[in-house]
């Protein structure tokens, strides 16, 4: 009952907002519209572009510092360490055959 009321609230607002913004955009002309629909592309697209970008540029920033890249280490293996599980030591063999 009470998501009833929930979406009849929310289903009021959308109709609302879409009757208002009809009333507005049907008192401009269509250069006008024109022009603003342009103006809306150009400002979100120029936004766009500098939020990728700042992005970009600053991935592995960290307090004013650069990512640095390290070589990778070798792992430290065991003597004991084989490919063959009948070369191991404790399966009764030794390694020194």
């Amino acid at each position: 009952m009470e998501t009833r009321k929930k979406k009849g609230c929310i289903e009021k607002v959308q109709d609302w907002a879409d009757d208002r913004l009809r009333r507005m955009c049907g008192r401009i002309t269509p250069g006008k519209r024109l022009a603003v629909i342009l103006v809306m592309f150009f400002f979100f697209g120029g936004l766009s572009v500098y939020i990728t970008v700042s992005s970009i540029y600053n991935i592995g920033k960290r307090d004013g510092r650069r990512l640095q890249i390290e070589h990778i280490k070798q792992y430290p293996l065991h003597d004991s360490d084989s490919i063959n599980p009948l070369n191991r030591p404790e399966y009764g063999r030794s390694t020194e055959e």
